[in-house]
């Protein structure tokens, strides 16, 4: 190459260099846009969409008429709308205690090394999780037939008459709290079973020591550092408990006599009535009321820390 090539080539390295300093720096953006593409259609415009409808009059057709606060003015005075909010944390309270009792006792029986076979328990309780939800619903209307049931023909070996767990309000909620508790309780231990591994066996082995008895080292030990697992599962099954839909849905309608409309059935009521609008409004209300108590746990939590 000659002297006088060199400075016209030197631009165009100059080029070179530039174009692969930017595929550089586009590559993340470009990884990431499938998904920010897909977040954007499918989360994103749905919830601005949301927003907008639930303050409007739209039966599905037509144009939509704006109506203002009109919809939440409605829903918050509303009995029914608060009777499916009560359903719901009646609800909370009957399934996420028990299952945060069950959860811990369960995952330390599990995470012990004296224990045999403990893979095969593991899966063992993931598989009710990992079982389609109208399935497991359709057996518990069998199991449960006040008639027909299978429980109540074990109740009746002993004596004891039949009970209307689907049709009297006294015991539908717990027959619900029951079905909840059987399908998620395994996830919830799976989550647990993964924060009691991140604890340090050398404090259980001080603990033993110390003459610190099991019970002891559970309440002093292993509850106290499983605390921000427990706070998440408890977010997670209050999300869970306050979108409930399917479970009243193929077990009881939300009956009897709406005493288990929960707040996502009730939810539903609208969409089926046509009622969009007023609909929409509800769904915020319930995403306004999750979050609080979301926040609720973390300050808790961090009241603690």
């Amino acid at each position: 190459m000659t002297t006088s090539a060199l400075p016209s080539a030197l631009p165009q390295r100059a080029r070179r260099f530039g174009a692969a300093k930017l595929r550089r720096r586009s590559a993340p953006y470009l990884f990431v846009l499938p998904f920010l593409v897909i977040f954007a259609a499918f989360s994103v415009y749905p919830l601005i969409f949301t927003a907008r409808l639930s303050f409007t009059n739209w039966r599905g057709a037509g144009a939509a008429e704006w109506v203002g606060w009109g919809n939440y003015a409605y829903l918050l005075a509303s009995e029914a709308f608060w009777n499916s909010l009560g359903n719901s944390a009646l609800l909370w309270l009957l399934i996420v205690p028990v299952q945060l009792v069950l959860g811990v006792v369960v995952a330390v029986l599990l995470n012990s090394a004296k224990l045999r076979l403990r893979g095969l328990y593991r899966v063992a309780f993931i598989v009710p999780f990992v079982t389609p939800l109208v399935a497991v619903a359709q057996i518990w209307v069998v199991l449960f037939d006040q008639q027909y049931g299978a429980v109540n023909a074990l109740l009746g070996a002993f004596g004891i008459p039949d009970i209307g767990w689907l049709t009297t309000s006294a015991w539908a909620k717990p027959t619900l709290a029951l079905l909840f508790l059987w399908k998620t309780t395994g996830f919830i231990v799976i989550i647990l079973l993964s924060g009691l591994q991140s604890i340090d066996q050398s404090m259980y082995e001080a603990a033993e020591l110390d003459g610190a008895s099991r019970l002891r080292q559970l309440w002093s030990i292993t509850v106290p550092l499983l605390r921000r697992t427990i706070m998440f599962a408890v977010v997670l099954q209050t999300l869970a408990v306050f979108q409930m839909f399917a479970e009243p849905f193929v077990v009881t309608q939300g009956g009897p006599y709406n005493s288990t409309t929960t707040a996502g059935y009730y939810l539903y009521n609208h969409i089926t009535r046509g009622d969009l609008g007023t609909g929409a409004a509800n769904s915020f209300l319930l995403v306004i009321l999750v979050m609080v108590l979301s926040l609720f746990f973390v300050r808790m939590l961090r009241a603690k820390d």
